[in-house]
């Protein structure tokens, strides 16, 4: 019986999130073009084809919910705030599995190099840059294009992280640990899917089991910190909305993110096998930003900067996030909190605008690299 249930309660979810639509309570997305269509994937042109000549982002959301966590509200959007700086600003969308076909679907080959390719391709017949996109991701979407740039170092002139986990293991937290006191990802898959494809419910439910303090106790917490002030209740109202947006994820990529990233922690060791070659972090050759959160469990500091400050000779940069409220989910607060765009953003596409920026070892990164 657990198969259907978890369906059924993805559509319920999903019935519920078109409900609070209808009372006015969903995202306000910037308008955008489709400039091509993948299998799986669609590449969002938010710029006009004809804007000025200015950096080149593409941004890999995470493939667990929907992209405009990216988009959410105007005072609030990563996407305009990137239109506002001059960037041209691209959004790699994932689309949703169903998991009816016979075979485990698409893997880390697909979301971490296959479709990533092919969006700098379309990039490239539009806007005739190639080698010069800086890739931005937060969470599992900045994983995705640590492991595409690692793969693929002539490709992506930067690479932004916004509380992304590189490391996982030890340094991967609470989730980690859930994990490595799991059953095989496989028989988690048989236990509770119907299908090739793992119900977003059941991500959802494991999530908030294995950090319940980040999932569902400080998202209360929010939410009274946030009744005084209606800017950041709208923030929350609609984050909230988000998390009833379930994404199934493909069965093959679920057990390679479960098993190989955060059991077997591959890419920091650098033996993770993608598309039949092996990777890891000290792949990475461009210039790095790093945005950690202090007092994160969700991706803890260590998850992200351990692997990078390994490395001596690479160009790092690292913003801190000290939280904010209106959130809801402090792990998203880089994204959608008002402080994050009043402080945080304005560093990053400085950082955006500059990259590379000029040679320098970790032992003299800039005093902002410290900042909250």
């Amino acid at each position: 019986m657990l198969p259907p249930t978890f369906t059924w309660l993805d559509e319920a979810r999903r019935w519920a999130g078109r409900a609070l639509d209808s009372a006015g309570i969903g995202p306000v997305e910037a308008p955008f073009r489709v400039v091509a269509e993948m299998p799986g994937a669609r590449l969002r042109a938010y710029h006009a084809p004809d804007a000025p000549a200015g950096p080149v982002l593409l941004i890999i959301p995470a493939p667990i919910k929907r992209s405009y966590i990216w988009d959410l509200l105007p005072p609030v959007s990563v996407v305009r705030h990137c239109l506002r700086r001059g960037a041209r600003t691209f959004l790699l969308e994932w689309l949703d599995h169903d998991g009816t076909g016979e075979d485990d679907g698409p893997g880390l080959a697909d979301y971490a190099d296959r479709l990533p390719a092919a969006a700098l391709d379309a990039i490239a017949a539009e806007t005739g840059e190639t080698g010069s996109v800086v890739l931005t991701g937060h969470s599992l979407g900045g994983t995705l294009a640590a492991v595409f740039a690692a793969l693929h170092p002539g490709r992506v002139r930067g690479l932004a992280l916004i509380e992304a986990p590189l490391a996982f293991g030890e340094r991967g937290g609470p989730l980690a640990r859930a994990v490595a006191a799991s059953p095989h990802a496989r028989a988690l898959r048989g236990a509770a899917a119907g299908g090739t494809a793992v119900p977003g419910s059941l991500l959802t439910l494991l999530s908030a089991a294995a950090v319940p303090s980040s999932f569902v106790w400080r998202r209360w917490a929010d939410l009274g910190a946030s009744l005084p002030d209606p800017g950041a209740l709208a923030i929350h109202a609609r984050v909230v909305r988000w998390t009833l947006d379930e994404f199934a994820m493909p069965g093959r990529l679920f057990e390679e993110v479960v098993e190989r990233l955060y059991r077997e922690d591959c890419f920091a060791a650098g033996t993770l096998e993608v598309g039949g070659r092996c990777v890891g972090a000290n792949g990475l050759r461009c210039p790095v930003l790093a945005v950690v959160s202090p007092s994160g469990r969700v991706v803890p500091p260590e998850s992200t900067l351990a692997p990078l400050e390994a490395r001596p000779d690479l160009l790092l940069e690292v913003l801190r996030y000290e939280g904010d409220r209106g959130p809801a989910l402090q792990h998203l607060g880089p994204l959608v909190g008002p402080a994050a765009h009043a402080r945080l953003w304005p560093d990053i596409l400085d950082w955006v605008a500059a990259c590379p920026p000029r040679a320098r070892t970790m032992a003299d990164r800039p005093a902002r690299a410290e900042r909250g």
